[in-house]
């Protein structure tokens, strides 16, 4: 196949579709991206590629497309800046560059904007292929959830446009079986939705690295480990709290790797609290590094603001955290501790409760060695069988080549009518 990928976001940033980019080349398909230039999360272009942009313009025999945009800055404003400037640029410098490139199918991968959308749908109209769409986020949704627009009239108008997306589309992929009604509810036609999670990155089922020097090595130390964005709706303010409460016991400790747009709040508070010996940011940095510092880790974190969008979502650093045999804390609702759950890999309370949290930490702390790794266990053999990366690929390959079917179809059709 010919693949055309539009995504705001890209490789040298770290997202999902640099893998599935690399897994398609390796099955012989011909891919090309169409990105912007990477500014993700931090809201400034990176300073390599500042320096040398020849050397992002390919990845893993894939061929990138750069189109200039404006950098997300550390407002709302220069985040819907950044959104807009994607938008435009890819119709008309993406558009114009891709006036030679051959595709058969566009995949949109859309963690968020949904805008993203907007200039899938009209190439794909211009080249006429079909476009598959993989929503990793409900907009409005989730705008309303972070409190990132309040206004309803907005918020129609922007369900005015997910509808418009969605149905000139031709298969809609949600990341959970949750995310299925929410879509249905933008989606006229609900026989073009399917179910397609996120798998497990097989870098993180690495357990032979050594400990990262960044961080010091404790001994009989519990360290509970965050990995990924910190943003509105990981809920920081009660992962701080449940710190905060077990700030007398010395042997907990708490690492947050990453970064985002709550991570200087983040950095103040822990100063402001005097929490800086319980709580360690050693900030962001490649996947490839991360397995070093899970090796560090007893429990690995995942948390999300108290929401009926978010308890649709199975946030992906779940599947992640799977892989690695390290038992997992979840403080959310919904479908991302119902995994937990079911693979009975670890301990969960509800969102938002930073006691609830706290009890389980302990609780988990207080376990044997032994039935710690049994919780580990189980979360790798619950992802392979669940979220496996292989069969995951196949599923994806597949719906491609469905949505080519379909559109040969209504092509077949019309031409009759």
């Amino acid at each position: 196949m010919k693949i055309l990928i539009i995504s705001q976001y890209f490789w040298p940033e770290n997202f999902r579709i640099n893998d599935l980019v690399s897994e398609w080349k390796i099955r012989g398909h011909e891919v090309t991206v169409l990105t912007g230039i990477p500014n993700y999360p931090m809201g400034k272009v990176f300073d390599a590629y500042k320096k040398k942009p020849q050397d992002f313009m390919a990845y893993e025999g894939a061929k990138i497309i750069r189109v200039p945009v404006i950098a997300r800055g550390s407002n709302r404003l220069g985040l819907a800046l950044n959104y807009a400037s994607f938008v435009i640029s890819s119709l008309l410098c993406g558009a114009w560059r891709l006036r030679g490139v051959q595709a058969d199918v566009i995949f949109v991968y859309e963690p968020s904007p949904v805008t993203v959308g907007l200039p899938a749908v009209w190439l794909g109209k211009i080249k006429k292929i079909p476009v598959v769409f993989w929503a990793l986020d409900l907009w409005p949704d989730t705008l309303a959830a972070v409190g990132a627009v309040r206004s309803p009239i907005v918020l129609r108008w922007i369900g005015r446009l997910v509808q418009y997306i969605y149905n000139r589309c031709t298969l809609v992929l949600g990341q959970s079986r949750g995310f299925m009604g929410s879509i249905a509810n933008y989606c006229n036609d609900p026989s073009k939705i399917r179910f397609f999670p996120s798998w497990a990155e097989e870098v993180f089922m690495n357990t032979g690295v050594n400990p990262a020097p960044e961080l010091p090595v404790l001994n009989h130390a519990f360290t509970v480990l965050f990995a990924g964005n910190i943003g509105e709706a990981q809920d920081m303010p009660a992962v701080l709290d449940a710190a905060e409460q077990l700030r007398t016991h010395s042997h907990i400790r708490w690492v947050i790797v990453g970064d985002g747009r709550k991570s200087d709040w983040l950095y103040a508070e822990v100063m402001k609290r005097g929490l800086q010996d319980q709580v360690l940011m050693p900030g962001r940095f490649p996947i490839e590094r991360m397995p070093s510092f899970y090796a560090h880790a007893d429990a690995l974190l995942v948390s999300l603001k108290s929401d009926p969008v978010f308890s649709m979502t199975i946030p992906g650093k779940v599947q992640t955290y799977l892989t690695t045999g390290i038992p997992l804390l979840g403080m959310l609702d919904g479908e991302g501790a119902a995994v937990i759950q079911d693979a009975q890999a670890g301990l969960t309370c509800v969102a938002g409760d930073s006691a609830g949290l706290v009890k389980k930490v302990l609780e988990l702390a207080a376990m044997s060695p032994e039935k710690r790794q049994q919780l580990g266990k189980n979360g790798q053999n619950y992802v392979l069988k669940e979220f496996g990366r292989s069969q995951l690929m196949d599923r994806i390959e597949q719906l491609l080549l469905e949505a080519m079917s379909i559109a040969k179809v209504k092509a077949a059709k019309v031409l009759t009518q």
